[in-house]
């Protein structure tokens, strides 16, 4: 008993030397994880910090910077920072979802193409085919066809970027599946759903992650421009892109429309690569041993 606990106490002491260890290897990394996690806690705690964003009052329209209004007023009289810290959870939410998505889809579809030549073919000329046409305008083509929602966003810009997780997540399914273990695994009467599973998913996870957190970036703008198109989540709900769509009009008058949600847009998304490069870095054996 005595053992086990020197043992816990020993671990707990260890732990603040591999954090600052970590912080010394990666301190990108570990900077653009403390700006997720702040921009993350705002965003949860804006029905707190600021419980109104979409209260009017045309008395205090276009105001400046002050003590009352830290962001300023827009042409409404509407609070921009309670709209900019709402707006986050729609920004981080997009991201996030459209990140997984993208990595479930993508990791499956590119596995099965990779590893089954029968079906590689026709497969990668769809994502070739999807891959054809930006981004952009595939979104706002389905965003025209469905209803403006957070959801839809989500499904509209997941659909444009799961080819380039098939392709990638393919490119390495075609270096393992060469491998003598795989070949031995094969020869030895695994079946091919175990085989993927166990032996060639494991492999797809660290450049799959680090493409993730790409994904997540390139969605929060995607958001932003399409909300700012006018084909991204509806007028009513506060996101950065419909924030500064609606101020670009008056922004030689009243620039803080568009000035703080573009910061807190460019901010996270920084973070979110600075996040990537950290984990590429770390995950890439190559560059983990230089370091």
């Amino acid at each position: 008993m005595a053992t086990t606990a020197t043992g816990i106490e020993a671990a707990a002491r260890r732990r603040p030397a591999r954090f600052a260890e970590f912080a010394r290897r990666n301190p990108t990394m570990l900077a653009g994880l403390v700006i997720i996690a702040a921009m993350a806690a705002v965003a949860i705690a804006s029905p707190l910090i600021a419980p109104h964003p979409l209260a009017i009052n045309p008395i205090d329209r276009l105001k400046p910077p002050s003590a009352a209004h830290p962001f300023g007023t827009d042409m409404l009289g509407r609070d921009i920072f309670a709209r900019t810290v709402h707006g986050g959870r729609i920004s981080l939410l997009v991201g996030f979802s459209v990140a997984a998505l993208t990595t479930v889809f993508g990791t499956a579809i590119g596995l099965v193409a990779g590893y089954l030549r029968r079906l590689d073919a026709f497969v990668m000329r769809v994502m070739d085919g999807l891959m054809a046409v930006p981004g952009i305008l595939l979104a706002i083509a389905f965003m025209a066809i469905a209803s403006a929602s957070v959801m839809n966003v989500v499904v509209a810009i997941a659909i444009a970027e799961v080819p380039r997780m098939v392709r990638l997540v393919r490119s390495v399914v075609l270096t393992i599946r060469e491998q003598p273990y795989i070949e031995a695994a094969v020869s030895i009467g695994t079946r091919t759903p175990k085989l993927i599973l166990r032996h060639i998913l494991p492999n797809t996870i660290a450049p799959m992650t680090v493409q993730a957190t790409y994904v997540c970036a390139s969605a929060m703008i995607t958001e932003a421009i399409l909300s700012f198109l006018g084909a991204g989540t509806p007028p009513e709900i506060p996101s950065w892109g419909n924030i500064m769509a609606e101020g670009r009009e008056f922004f030689e008058l009243t620039p803080w429309i568009i000035l703080f949600p573009g910061l807190f847009l460019a901010a996270t998304v920084l973070a979110v690569n600075l996040v990537g490069d950290g984990l590429r870095d770390t995950l890439d054996p190559r560059i983990a041993r230089r370091m």
